[in-house]
């Protein structure tokens, strides 16, 4: 395998020269689309004589300087040109082929429309540039284009210009009047159809919204613009943050790599992040559309007016803007629901990131391909250091610091360091040592050890933090880690935290490898409830026995701290059943789930989540060493036994959920998801009556939510009649892409020994597309991210499955391929035969002679 080199952090250089504006000019054609880009150039660096443009997969047309043809060359996808000129005026001309463009960077076709991704790389496949963040320029765009086929022409900022040319062309000119680097930049050109809005301000002024979906789409779009609007009016109550251009576009087209994009000011989504409604679109999926557009559109401050000096700061603008995604969203839905999707995220996924060969701190030290550093790391746990600060701070300091961080640094490409900075500044409060989770890589463990004196009233609470070396860093040291804690009596009543004679703060600051806390004039035994609401992304040892969990879950003032006593009592249940310490799930949980169900004051949507079992993913996470075959049948037999010793409990309170017609407002939403939970389990019992249930729901439903889980349950308990409500559901979408992704999905995460098959046969089904991003993910990701059991085979089918699509994506979709290959880098957590058939498979494509830098960098880490 060929050795490429790494680009590292403290290599940073400012740039030798600066783009100051730029006129970029598309005549756009399917194959041969001539860009004509003319720079404004400034020299940064006294002495510098070499400019190095980058950029790739680029017909170079010419190259001329002030108006004349200029002496250049070619140099691994650069274009180096000798200028002695302190300013000057820079004119590249350069043609693309958009419609063979499938690796959806840079320009390129999505259902005949032009579109961009220029994040993190993708301007470079359009024009030779200095393409970093850390060059902002003002952009004027004119798109020229056939105006039958292409009738909106859009891009960043404000129109300021269109018209007709000949031949049946017109064009379109836009000026976007704040400086920004060219990963921000977009263009888009089709036929859709339009939503438009406005939203005024709290100053005043108005602003035009439009939405562009394809044709008739459009009554699907509805939600997407209800949610900006709640958006944009949120960022200006919670953070006091305007909008400052005239108009804000969204487009949504169906190739797109990610979710959606930020440009300024055009804003380009996947559909599935865009259109909904309530027969094509389940309860989870409105939710996820809310998320993103907030996320997109809070990214015009935090990314956009300030943005990242380079790529290794990229957690600057994604980690602060997940975190305020994540409070937009518990603002305006459910607190404690959001806060439990966020925490699985991490749990799932990100811990599993940290052991493996990908490890990174949120801020990475080193990269070969930087769109393989667009993870849970930099995305999710940024976000949960971004909240440990907010945890440190309070809510008034923290937004000090925002204010703090704007007024120095608006306009400009800054680090981690800088945010952090205005942080210490606007609060007075010493983040040295904190600014270790920015360097630091890995999970810490912190273990707990209680010393109850009863005759003193006395608790002393012992804590230890150690974070093991991952595969980039060997040495670790102690962490600012914040322990929200609570104390309940055994009655369930909260007891006052009191140290030293005075009430102390909920929030412990564990600043040591080891700690101690005493808390003083207890009534009684106590039960310690530590990290409560998720306090800080680490894994905690504490042992508590099954009746103090039941009573967490019974009686913890923070709700999340409920769920998460759940989460331990049912994953203790899981693995006692894994190792045979046990036949049956216990009378404790029963019973406690029984409450749960009986509890009408719960909220339903709290209720649904206490009635989830731990994914299987959380648990290989929470107990190394269990075969994954054994882990998913204990699974399976703790919800079979949930299932049938709760009937009664479970078909009462799904009655009770049910609603005469759909409603979408949060209450019904809530009771949706716990009949459908209470469904599932019903259906694990297998009990006759359960499929009845299941196939009433799949066949009455009126809307998306309801069918689709009437579906799941019907496949994941592998009742008789799911082949039929397969064929059912495939009969009815088979020409609705977005709604077949679920179909797919629901074939990729089969249980059973001939899910392989299953999903080689899936693939010749007309609507699957190896390169749509979508398609692929449905299926096959849902498979190998999402179905251990099948995936860890013994016979390695799921691992030469998984290969065999990589090898075909890395010469359509190098990107997409990188991110889906994420299952076979835990390798080395499996026993011997399956590392061995899991190894065989990264040597394969190892030995690929064209294997992709994005695959090359998670390949060569995996065997290295």
């Amino acid at each position: 395998m060929q050795q490429i080199q790494a680009k590292r952090r403290m290599d940073y250089q400012a740039p030798d020269f600066t783009v100051e504006q730029i006129d970029l000019t598309f005549e756009l054609d399917d194959h041969a689309t001539r860009v004509t880009a003319v720079s404004q150039l400034r020299r940064c660096r006294e002495g510098a004589t070499e400019l190095r443009l980058d950029g790739e997969q680029l017909t170079l047309v010419s190259v001329s300087v002030d108006g004349e043809s200029w002496p250049h060359t070619l140099e691994e996808g650069q274009l180096v040109l000798a200028l002695d000129q302190a300013e000057c005026e820079l004119t590249v001309v350069t043609e693309l082929d958009p419609a063979n463009n499938t690796s959806l960077e840079g320009l390129y076709q999505s259902g005949g429309a032009f579109c961009t991704q220029c994040e993190a790389e993708g301007f470079r496949r359009i024009t030779y540039f200095l393409d970093r963040p850390d060059v902002l320029a003002r952009y004027r765009t004119r798109i020229e284009a056939d105006r039958t086929r292409f009738p909106f022409l859009l891009s960043n900022g404000n129109k300021v210009a269109s018209g007709h040319l000949p031949d049946g062309r017109h064009f379109c000119e836009w000026e976007d009047p704040f400086p920004k680097p060219s990963y921000l930049f977009a263009l888009v050109a089709g036929d859709f159809d339009r939503l438009t809005d406005t939203f005024t301000t709290a100053s005043g002024r108005d602003v035009a919204l439009e939405l562009y979906v394809d044709r008739g789409n459009l009554s699907r779009a509805e939600h997407a613009m209800v949610s900006l609007k709640r958006a944009m009016a949120w960022d200006e109550a919670r953070f006091g943050l305007e909008y400052d251009l005239d108009i804000y576009m969204i487009v949504a087209v169906d190739f797109f790599n990610m979710g959606a994009m930020e440009n300024k000011g055009l804003n380009i989504f996947n559909s599935k992040a865009v259109l909904a409604d309530p027969q094509t679109a389940t309860d989870d999926e409105y939710h996820r559309i809310e998320s993103i557009i907030g996320h997109e559109y809070f990214h015009n401050w935090t990314g956009n007016r300030v943005t990242c000096r380079d790529w290794f700061q990229l957690s600057l603008k994604e980690g602060l803007t997940v975190f305020r995604d994540q409070e937009f969203s518990s603002d305006v839905g459910s607190p404690v629901v959001n806060r439990i999707l966020a925490v699985k995220t991490i749990r799932n996924h990100q811990f599993a990131e940290d052991a493996g060969p990908m490890a990174h701190p949120i801020r990475p030290e080193q990269v070969i391909e930087m769109n393989n550093f667009y993870t849970v790391t930099v995305y999710d746990k940024g976000a949960e250091v971004i909240r440990m600060m907010h945890t440190l701070l309070g809510e008034a300091a923290f937004q000090a610091g925002m204010r703090c961080y704007f007024e120095r640094h608006d306009g400009q490409a800054v680090t981690c360091d800088d945010f952090v900075a205005a942080m210490e500044d606007a609060s007075g409060v010493d983040l040295s040592q904190f600014r270790l989770w920015y360097s630091q890589s890995g999970t810490p463990v912190v273990t707990a050890q209680e010393h109850y004196d009863a005759e003193q009233g006395r608790l002393r609470l012992v804590l230890n933090q150690h974070t093991r070396p991952t595969a980039d860093q060997g040495e670790k040291h102690p962490l600012h880690i914040p322990v929200r804690i609570q104390l309940i009596d055994r009655e369930g009543r909260d007891v006052p935290l009191i140290c030293d004679g005075q009430v102390t703060d909920p929030v412990l600051n564990f600043t040591e490898a080891s700690q101690e806390w005493c808390f003083e004039q207890l009534p009684g035994p106590v039960v310690l409830s530590l990290f409560d609401n998720f306090s800080a992304p680490v894994k905690l040892e504490q042992a508590l026995e099954r009746d103090a969990l039941a009573l967490l879950l019974a009686h913890a003032g923070n709700d999340f701290a409920r769920w998460d006593a759940g989460q331990r009592l049912l994953s203790d249940e899981v693995f006692a059943l894994a190792e045979q310490a046990q036949e049956a799930v216990s009378d404790i949980t029963l019973d406690a789930l029984r409450a749960v169900l009986l509890n009408d004051q719960l909220d339903p949507a709290l209720s649904a989540q206490l009635l989830t079992l731990p994914a299987e993913a959380t648990l290989a996470q929470a107990k190394g060493g269990l075969d994954p075959e054994t882990l998913h049948l204990a699974r399976r037999q703790a919800m079979e036994q949930i299932g049938w010793h709760l009937e009664d409990e479970l078909n009462a309170r799904y009655r009770q959920c049910v609603d005469p017609a759909y409603r979408s407002d949060a209450e019904a939403v809530g009771r949706r998801a716990l009949k459908n939970a209470c469904l599932f389990l019903l259906a694990q019992s297998g009990k006759v009556q359960a499929q009845q249930l299941c196939e009433h729901q799949f066949k009455t439903a009126d809307n998306m939510t309801d069918r689709l889980a009437a579906l799941n349950a019907l496949n994941q308990a592998q009742l008789p009649a799911a082949a039929s409500a397969m064929a059912e559901f495939e009969q009815q979408w088979r020409n609705d892409p977005l709604v077949m992704d679920k179909w797919f999905s629901q074939i990729g995460t089969l249980p059973g020994g001939d899910v392989v098959a299953k999903i080689r046969g899936a693939m010749d089904h007309p609507a699957f597309d190896l390169a749509n991003p979508n398609r692929v993910r449905a299926l096959i990701s849902a498979f190998a991210a999402g179905n251990r059991q099948a995936f860890h085979a013994e016979d390695g089918s799921g691992y030469t499955l998984l290969t065999d699509i990589l090898i075909k994506l890395n010469g359509i979709n190098p990107q997409n391929a990188a991110r889906m290959m994420t299952p076979l880098l835990e390798w080395r957590d499996q026993d011997a035969e399956r590392q061995a058939l899991m190894k065989a498979q990264l040597q394969r494509l190892a030995e690929l002679p064209d294997l992709s830098r994005d695959l090359y960098e998670k390949v060569s880490k995996a065997l290295g």
